[in-house]
């Protein structure tokens, strides 16, 4: 009678695990619906949070758990890095928390391909081929993502440089390395009890992570962070399988379903491919060189101060206001808040260009303007805005470079030929506020800082904006 009660139990339990993780997974899809827009993004995040709580406590139900003291523990210490996190990391550095955030995902994934392994191992038996497999590709997927992840963290820190970097026959070194890997992998499924040849798979994984982005230069950073975070979610699967876990298989493959699309986007709104990204050798940081009015060669810029700026500003029927990642390094997002207040008090019509690969991850600018309180209806996607600026009176470009040359759209010889830009150049007039005449993350020079319709603003944005608040005010 007992042993049939604690059946019917038990029976009772996992069904009632499997339904939450059900429940779950659907929260974690109309959460992912959600994030699609910034207008409803905060409360998908919301849905999602709770369907990872429910995934938590049915888990931590399942009669497989035997150390709750241990779980606890790390509970509360997550909780408590993750809440300093959220009230100390500003703004600006999301794409490094993203980043490390993906390599601790990749790391986690990778250490339970190892402990499950080493517990095979240990138990003396036979290992079947599925658990080695298995143990290899969350090892591979883990490790790449771990190593891959911390550099990128490191390369958008300024810890080591943004450029590419590449070694002679760095092709073939990769393509030896990566047959070494599949040759000690069937080597392994052949003869799994072996530690020797495991953990030099682990060894190589890593490696793989620090080659796959050493030659990735920062104008492309959004596209490694994106499909970084593609790499956690696969490895989070692999993980599924290992622990035979139906929730986390089902949340990894979400992650790496949705960050393998965005990957997709990402490279639509550049114009290039995946492979290109990877093996490119694009993107390389530049060299700065001084601002100022006057010619550079035989071509002229057109330098103005901050009060001509106000004036063209306070003048104007329409502005468009177009955010980039100099905006983002001068924290100036709520000062061109204020600007757009003070234009709109005035009867100007202001609105908000995003091109999809500004700043350093997907979405940088939507976050940084939802910060600054910008209303969502103002903020318009470039397939939305490019028709609006042959009618806009002033275009103004905060910090932004590759995203708004013309080159893109009229030299062939041009890297960036062919990649969508924000047309602001069809705009009336337009200004842009830089710190000097450097050239953007794809290291080529903007034909934008030279048409007879575009005046510089030199300076850091948040020094000049503050002074177009002011002079504004006084129109």
């Amino acid at each position: 009678m007992n042993d049939t009660l604690c059946t019917n139990v038990l029976s009772g339990l996992t069904t009632g695990i499997e339904l939450t993780y059900l429940t779950a997974a659907a929260l974690f899809i109309v959460g992912l619906k959600e994030l699609g827009s910034p207008a409803t993004a905060r409360r998908g995040n919301i849905i999602a949070a709770v369907g990872m709580l429910l995934a938590m406590v049915a888990t931590l139900l399942n009669q497989s758990v035997l150390n709750y003291e241990m779980i606890l523990v790390a509970i509360i210490i997550g909780s408590i890095v993750g809440a300093i996190t959220a009230q100390k990391v500003a703004m600006t550095d999301m794409p490094q928390m993203v980043g490390i955030f993906n390599g601790l995902g990749g790391a986690a994934s990778a250490l339970v391909a190892v402990g499950e392994f080493w517990r095979l191992l240990e138990a003396g038996g036979p290992i079947p081929f599925d658990a080695t497999f298995i143990a290899i590709l969350g090892v591979l997927i883990g490790g790449v993502t771990l190593t891959g992840s911390f550099l990128a963290f490191a390369k958008l820190q300024g810890l080591v440089s943004g450029s590419p970097v590449t070694f002679p026959l760095q092709q073939p070194f990769n393509a030896t390395l990566f047959l070494s890997f599949v040759v000690g992998s069937v080597y392994l499924c052949l003869n799994p009890a072996n530690p020797a040849i495991f953990f030099a798979l682990v060894g190589i994984s890593l490696v793989f992570g620090v080659l796959f982005v050493l030659p990735i230069g920062g104008g492309d950073m959004p596209v490694v962070i994106s499909l970084l975070n593609s790499f956690s979610g696969l490895a989070a699967s692999a993980a599924g399988f290992i622990l035979m876990n139906n929730m986390l298989i089902v949340a990894g493959a979400l992650v790496g379903a949705s960050g393998i699309i965005l990957t997709e986007i990402m490279c639509k709104a550049m114009n290039r491919s995946l492979l290109s990204v990877l093996f490119g050798a694009f993107g390389g940081a530049s060299t700065a060189s001084g601002g100022g009015s006057g010619s550079i060669g035989d071509k002229t810029i057109h330098s103005i101060d901050p009060e001509e700026g106000a004036m063209m500003l306070g003048y104007a029927r329409s502005v468009v206001i177009v955010p980039g990642y100099g905006m983002a390094v001068a924290q100036a997002q709520h000062t061109v808040r204020d600007l757009a207040n003070q234009l709109e008090k005035m009867g100007v019509e202001v609105k908000y260009a995003i091109h999809p690969v500004a700043g350093r991850m997907p979405g940088h600018m939507n976050v940084l303007l939802a910060e600054a309180n910008v209303p969502y209806n103002q903020l318009y996607d470039m397939e939305d805005i490019n028709p609006e600026f042959e009618r806009t009176d002033v275009a103004l470009v905060i910090g932004a470079n590759d995203v708004v040359n013309p080159a893109a759209r009229s030299d062939k010889s041009s890297p960036i030929y062919g990649m969508p830009i924000l047309e602001v150049d069809k705009a009336h007039h337009t200004i842009v506020i830089k710190r000097g005449m450097s050239a953007g993350f794809a290291g080529v020079e903007n034909d934008l800082f030279y048409d007879d319709k575009t005046v510089m603003l030199f300076g850091s944005a948040q020094e000049v904006v503050s002074k177009l608040v002011s002079e504004v005010k006084q129109l």
